[in-house]
């Protein structure tokens, strides 16, 4: 008979400025630390100026091209919104972070993430100043 659990944590990440930062070390970690063998974890970003991704982390100049078509699509120019109070990048960073995603979820299999091969969980910073966000992470399983 299979008995379900639940795990709750926050990660929380220090980020340098606008990037993508590399959390899937931390999130494996975590998930093989709960002792739970299969289940489903889902991780939610607790921002709107930031965001979270699965994405290719064997070439970086994925990551740079990216970045590149987030600063297309959402330019920093003060012009263009009425949002301001906070900075020339904040609106900008709040369009992206509507274009991508705030949580994930992601199987559980063995005690670890079922990943494939050369996807890795990505924090993007959309801010260009440090922040410190918040990731929670929440599994369901046995």
């Amino acid at each position: 008979m299979n008995v379900s659990r639940q795990e709750q944590d926050i990660l929380p990440v220090q980020s340098r400025g606008r990037g993508f930062y590399d959390v899937t070390g931390e999130i494996c970690d975590w998930v093989g630390a709960t002792r739970i063998g299969t289940g489903l974890l889902t991780l939610f970003l607790r921002h709107t100026s930031a965001s979270l991704t699965i994405q290719e982390n064997a070439d970086p100049d994925v990551r740079a091209d990216l970045a590149d078509y987030l600063a297309e699509i959402a330019p920093e120019d003060p012009a263009r919104y009425r949002h301001g109070i906070e900075g020339p990048d904040d609106m900008p960073a709040h369009i992206r972070t509507m274009l991508t995603q705030t949580s994930l979820s992601i199987p559980v299999g063995g005690g670890r993430p079922l990943l494939g091969t050369w996807q890795g969980i990505y924090l993007i910073e959309h801010r260009r100043a440090p922040h410190r966000r918040e990731i929670v992470l929440h599994l369901l399983g046995d």
